[in-house]
């Protein structure tokens, strides 16, 4: 595959002052879609916990700021862990911390910085999702440690970044239900098939490095292993609606995120790292996709 990489220093990132420059590339504010979709599931807790209109506004907001701070707080975390291996790979070589540009220590102040605006924002939420909220930190930390013991990072990485959804039906219903366990399981199966269409990326660099992935493991069986993800997250979709009591729109409904993700199914090609980015950062479309459904549920 030919060099990519989806680093964004143009635009608005090259009119920042340069000191700046190196915190958002680390933080990855140049690519939003990361935290689209740490914010997505989290949306979907809420809406189908189903709080007053004003609670879910304020939840929404709450969810939104967090999930870029903690989205940033995850690349940084990742990075640190990483730095060795993403200057030996061509996508991630530019990166602050691998090409020198940042030191570790500025790395550090800088999670500590944005771990404590996570804190306060995970304040404002309900006692049950402070005890969540904490417990996903134990995944935050583990996530980079995945690809150097398993083939499966990817499924680690849809633990952590689905986490929003349990996260997000806690601090709307403030209880723990089967409605959540399912709606988790949607988030993780769904994260775990983007996530390994992100990685064939990486895929050719990845063999030479010895680091394990899905995209490796399936390598051209990724199609069907991507087709039996998403059918089971809309299956659990499915489920999570029936178990909180939305109305028969819901599933129909679902017809539009579930021809998003047939799509993606049909048109992978694992040999082109480009389009494979275009396909992940269409997941932001069939996350609202699936908001949009569990609103119309509720109708």
């Amino acid at each position: 595959m030919a060099a990519h990489t989806d680093i964004i220093s143009d635009g608005w990132v090259a009119r920042l002052p340069s000191a700046w420059r190196p915190y958002v590339l680390l933080a990855r504010l140049d690519r939003p879609i990361g935290a689209w979709l740490l914010f997505l599931p989290g949306l979907w807790g809420i809406l189908l916990a189903r709080p007053g209109a004003m609670e879910a506004t304020r939840l929404v907001v709450l969810f939104g700021v967090g999930a870029v701070v903690m989205r940033s707080a995850g690349c940084v975390v990742n990075d640190l862990w990483d730095r060795d291996i993403d200057r030996r790979v061509a996508r991630t070589a530019a990166r602050p911390l691998a090409s020198g540009v940042l030191r570790p220590r500025q790395a550090l102040g800088f999670l500590t910085a944005l771990l404590a605006a996570g804190l306060a924002i995970l304040l404002q939420l309900n006692g049950l999702s402070w005890i969540l909220g904490t417990a996903s930190m134990v995944l935050v930390g583990l996530y980079p440690l995945a690809k150097r013991v398993t083939w499966w990072p990817q499924l680690m990485m849809g633990f952590t970044f689905g986490f929003g959804a349990p996260l997000g039906y806690a601090a709307g219903a403030g209880r723990i239900d089967a409605a959540l366990v399912a709606l988790y399981g949607a988030a993780i199966l769904w994260d775990l098939g983007f996530d390994t269409i992100y990685a064939h990326q990486d895929r050719e660099d990845d063999a030479l490095l010895g680091i394990g992935s899905t995209a490796r493991l399936f390598g051209e069986q990724t199609p069907p292993f991507l087709a039996a993800c998403y059918a089971g997250a809309l299956a659990l979709l499915a489920v999570a609606g029936c178990l909180a009591g939305l109305s028969a729109w819901f599933y129909p409904a679902l017809l539009v995120p579930a021809a998003l993700l047939l799509r993606q199914v049909m048109v992978l090609d694992i040999d082109n790292p480009a389009l494979c980015l275009r396909l992940f950062r269409a997941n932001r479309e069939v996350g609202l996709a699936v908001g949009a459904a569990i609103l119309l549920g509720w109708v």
